[in-house]
């Protein structure tokens, strides 16, 4: 005779953030590659990826992107107006981005260890929505995740507090249930600003997976 599972189901479901813990997401790195001549060193490749993504503020050009409301054209001029870029380097910075977004093998080894273990998994993420058709259509490993937020899919995004809403909704879980993975602690701020029952702040997968077995949820 096989005896049932007694094991209660994880109560607590994780919230991922995409670019940084999932995927790789090196701007520098990107903005070096696409543009050597004005990047040739470590501190003028920061400089100038500050002046293309303007620190992703949510009053940026890149942040409008983020949220579906400029397309990837307008967004290269008014880039290129801004920082005296060639318009077709920056096209081309953009139009990289999604070779660019390479999953963080540990990171996808750790969501796969918690999709066995039964922990409900939802993503909230920046992400316009390009890249996110891009992302889902190449990565099989998304399917882990049972539903989320894209930024560029519902016009608004990370810190606006309406965005932590929408993905509370489209997890339909109490938001006291939810724990948010970031890179950034502000936006895990945030979300237990909201009553979320707080967030881990990636560091890596190792250092999450760790502080999860701690928290008796792996």
């Amino acid at each position: 005779m096989t005896l049932a599972n007694t094991h209660p189901l994880p109560t607590v479901a994780l919230v991922f953030d995409f670019g940084g813990v999932l995927f790789n997401w090196r701007p520098t790195d990107l903005v070096a590659q696409c543009f050597p001549d004005r990047a040739s060193g470590p501190e003028a490749a920061q400089a100038l990826m500050t002046d293309i993504f303007q620190g992703l503020t949510l009053n940026s050009d890149w942040a409008a992107f983020d949220q579906g409301k400029i397309a990837p054209e307008p967004l290269a001029e008014k880039i290129a107006v801004r920082t005296g870029l060639p318009v077709s380097g920056v096209a081309s910075l953009i139009a990289a981005i999604p070779d660019h977004l390479t999953p963080k093998a540990d990171t996808v080894e750790l969501l796969a260890r918690l999709h066995d273990a039964e922990v409900p998994l939802y993503f909230l993420s920046n992400m316009p929505a390009p890249y996110a058709r891009e992302l889902q259509a190449r990565h099989a490993f998304l399917s882990y995740f049972q539903a989320g937020v894209f930024s560029g899919d519902v016009g608004v995004s990370k810190p606006d507090a309406a965005i932590y809403d929408l993905a509370v909704a489209a997890s339909g879980r109490a938001k006291g249930s939810l724990l948010f993975v970031d890179d950034l602690a502000e936006n895990i701020a945030v979300a237990e600003s909201l009553g979320w029952q707080g967030g881990i702040v990636f560091k890596s997968a190792e250092q999450v997976g760790k502080a999860l077995e701690v928290m008796g949820i792996l």
